[in-house]
C-alpha cells in the first residue's frame, strides 16, 4: 500500500506554493534588496559615465566614432568572459559584477543621450546662442533637457537589461535573486527557481514603469504633443 502524498506542498516540490513564501521571506527579502542595489549603483554609475562621452561625441566629431565603437565592442563579449577578465582587478566580490554590468550599460546610455543631443534642431542652439546663451548653459538648459525623452528611453533599457544581468552575478555569490534561481537549479527546488523568476520579472516591469513616469514627470511638452 502506497503512502498518501504529503500535505505541505513544500514536501511535493510543487512550482507554486505558498509555504516557501511565508517559510522564506527573510531570505527572499535580503536577495530582492541585493538585487536592486546590485541594479541601481550598476545604471547609476553607467549613466555618470556615458554622459560626458556622449557630450564629448557630441562637441567632437572625431570622438564619435572610437566612442561608440568601444562601448558597442563592450557589449558584444559574454557575460562570463565579462566577469572572467575582471576577476583580477575585482576579485569574488559585489564590485566584479557592478563592473561588469557598467560595461554592458555604457552601450545602450551613450548611444541613446548621443541621439537625443544630436536630435536638438540647430535652430533652438542658434536661438540660444542668441539670447547670450555659452556653451556650458546652452548644454545645462537646452540641449539635455531636449535630449531626456531619448535619453530615458535608453535608460529603460539599460535598467531592464540590468536587471536581469544581475542575476548572472550568482557564478561568484552575488546575483541577488540570481543566487536562489541557481541554487533552485542546481536542487531542483521548484518553487524557489519560479519564486525568484518572477520576483525578476517584477522588479525589471515596475522599475521600467517608475522611469516611464520620471520621463513622462521631465517632459511635460511631449505629453501634450501626444495629446
Amino acid at each position: 500500500m502506497t503512502a498518501p502524498p504529503p500535505d505541505d506542498c513544500l514536501a511535493r516540490n510543487e512550482w507554486v506554493c505558498g509555504a516557501y513564501l511565508s517559510t522564506r521571506s527573510e531570505i527572499l527579502g535580503d536577495a530582492v534588496v541585493q538585487h536592486l542595489q546590485l541594479t541601481a549603483v550598476s545604471v547609476a554609475l553607467g549613466l555618470v559615465l556615458a554622459l560626458p562621452l556622449a557630450i564629448a561625441a557630441r562637441r567632437w566629431r572625431w570622438a564619435a566614432g572610437p566612442v561608440l565603437g568601444v562601448t558597442t565592442l563592450l557589449y558584444t563579449i559574454p557575460a562570463l568572459a565579462m566577469f572572467s577578465l575582471l576577476l583580477p582587478v575585482y576579485g569574488l566580490s559585489a564590485s566584479l559584477v557592478v563592473a561588469g554590468l557598467v560595461l554592458y550599460s555604457l552601450t545602450l546610455l551613450v548611444r541613446n543621450i548621443l541621439a537625443g543631443l544630436r536630435a536638438v534642431p540647430e535652430e533652438t542652439r542658434q536661438a540660444a546662442r542668441g539670447l547670450g546663451y555659452g556653451p556650458v548653459r546652452l548644454l545645462l538648459a537646452v540641449e539635455l533637457p531636449l535630449a531626456v525623452p531619448a535619453a530615458m528611453a535608453g535608460l529603460r533599457i539599460a535598467t531592464v537589461s540590468a536587471v536581469s544581468l544581475v542575476t548572472i552575478g550568482a557564478i561568484v555569490g552575488h546575483g541577488g535573486l540570481g543566487n536562489l534561481i541557481y541554487s533552485g537549479m542546481n536542487t531542483y527546488f521548484k518553487a524557489q527557481v519560479l519564486t525568484a523568476s518572477v520576483l525578476c520579472v517584477v522588479i525589471a516591469v515596475a522599475a521600467d514603469l517608475l522611469l516611464l513616469g520620471a520621463q513622462r514627470l521631465l517632459t511635460p511638452w511631449t505629453r501634450g504633443q501626444a495629446a
